[in-house]
């Protein structure tokens, strides 16, 4: 299918063409037909023996000349705004490349260039293996994933502390808060069971 904008402009462009044709003969046609010559006044100023066509067809020229003008100051506008972006959008898309080339040398994966990194004693992913994980990888990839039963299900590490401490309220020990420069007594401190 065709795309209509593209259509849709050629055809307002033919459109403007035809009408500056039927214009452009319009004007001739006024102009031949009014040769008598006239006298313009302008308040003080006085120019006699003008013709005709032109006091009608010089303004318009000037409005369509004005017109054309601003229309092409205006493209001009929205070109170097167009340029702008798509200068931006580069620069931003250089900016995502050298983020993710950065995140990706903090994650320790692998570049997007092909280069594999040589597998150690510590086996292909770079850590120690713990508690048969070497054996469970394995054979998570000798299944490729046929079977989701072979998955060990992973065990969950708590990061929070083990104890709780008590709640500390600003008021202090006694329950009141310090009143004109009163100052509360220093807080005990207890150590967490271990």
């Amino acid at each position: 299918m065709p795309d209509l904008n593209h259509l849709w402009q050629r055809f307002l462009l033919a459109i403007a063409l035809l009408f500056g044709l039927v214009l452009g003969v319009g004007a001739t046609v006024f102009g031949y037909s009014n040769t008598a010559p006239v006298a313009i006044g302008f308040s003080v100023f006085r120019i006699d023996g003008v013709p005709l066509w032109t006091v009608a067809l010089v303004p318009l020229a000037l409005v369509l000349v004005t017109g054309t003008v601003f229309h092409w100051l205006n493209g001009l506008h929205h070109f170097t705004e167009h340029m702008r972006h798509r200068r931006r959008v580069h620069e931003l898309e250089a900016e995502v490349a050298s983020l993710r080339a950065h995140l990706d040398q903090l994650l320790e994966m692998p570049d997007h260039t092909g280069t594999k990194l040589p597998a150690g004693p510590s086996g292909p992913s770079g850590h120690l293996p713990i508690n048969g994980e070497d054996q469970a990888l394995e054979t998570a990839v000798a299944s490729n994933g046929d079977e989701k039963s072979a998955k060990k299900p992973r065990k969950r590490i708590s990061l929070s502390p083990s104890f709780e401490a008590a709640p500390v309220s600003p008021s202090g020990p006694s329950g009141h808060l310090p009143i004109n420069g009163e100052e509360l007594p220093p807080r005990e401190e207890s150590s967490p069971e271990t």
